[in-house]
C-alpha cells in the first residue's frame, strides 16, 4: 500500500491541500478520494513514503509485563 497526498478543489470551489489517502495505486486512492469528496477536481497528487515497518506480534503476557512495570 502507498500513501498519496492530494490537493483538490471541492464542488464549492474551495481548495483543500494535504488529503492523505492509502491505496495500492494512485487510481485506487483517487477512487476513495472521490467517494469522500464527490464532484471534486484533483489539482495535484504526490506519492509519499509509508514508512513500512514490520509490526511484531505481541502476546498478552508481554503486554501485562509492560503494564505492571509502569506502576
Amino acid at each position: 500500500m502507498f500513501k498519496f497526498d492530494f490537493s483538490i478543489r471541492n464542488r464549492e470551489g474551495q481548495k483543500i491541500d494535504g488529503i492523505m489517502i492509502m491505496g495500492r495505486d494512485q487510481e485506487e486512492a483517487e477512487r476513495k478520494l472521490k467517494q469522500m469528496y464527490r464532484d471534486c477536481e484533483v489539482l495535484g497528487c504526490a506519492q509519499r513514503q509509508t514508512g513500512d515497518k514490520q509490526w511484531q506480534a505481541t502476546s498478552v503476557e508481554d503486554i501485562m509485563t509492560l503494564i505492571s512495570k509502569e506502576h
